[in-house]
């Protein structure tokens, strides 16, 4: 049996522009594509934390260092720039291999440097 797990996640990512006009897609600096593990052309989701919209786009490569977080096409209508958000990437995982499963998770400052990486998240306490 498969299982849908999160693949890498960027977290905290600053939109750095919103092109209606672009063919659709996020363009991301390619060092965070790289870093994540997340594939051009690879469906992703957005969470964008400043507005609550959510949705699915793909990914395409922006140059690397460059800081880019480009949200093009109709999606363009649901981030701005200096958004915060959240660009999540999953992935089918067979159920047995679920034990050693570990997401990539990378943390961006306000400029989409990376802060740090790590692969898990702290248990929520009450």
């Amino acid at each position: 049996m498969l299982v849908t797990m999160l693949q890498a996640k960027l977290h905290r990512a600053t939109v750095t522009h919103s092109e209606l006009e672009y063919e659709g897609s996020c363009a991301i600096d390619g060092k965070l594509l790289e870093t994540a593990g997340i594939h051009e052309y690879q469906q992703i989701d957005i969470y964008n934390i400043t507005n609550g919209e959510r949705f699915t786009t793909y990914a395409i490569r922006a140059e690397a260092g460059s800081g880019i977080i480009s949200v093009n096409g109709a999606a363009a209508h649901k981030a701005a720039p200096n958004d915060m958000v959240i660009i999540a990437a999953y992935i089918q995982v067979e159920q047995r291999e679920l034990a050693k499963f570990k997401p990539t998770l990378v943390y961006l400052d306000n400029t989409n440097r990376i802060t740090h990486t790590r692969n898990t998240i702290p248990v929520q306490v009450a």
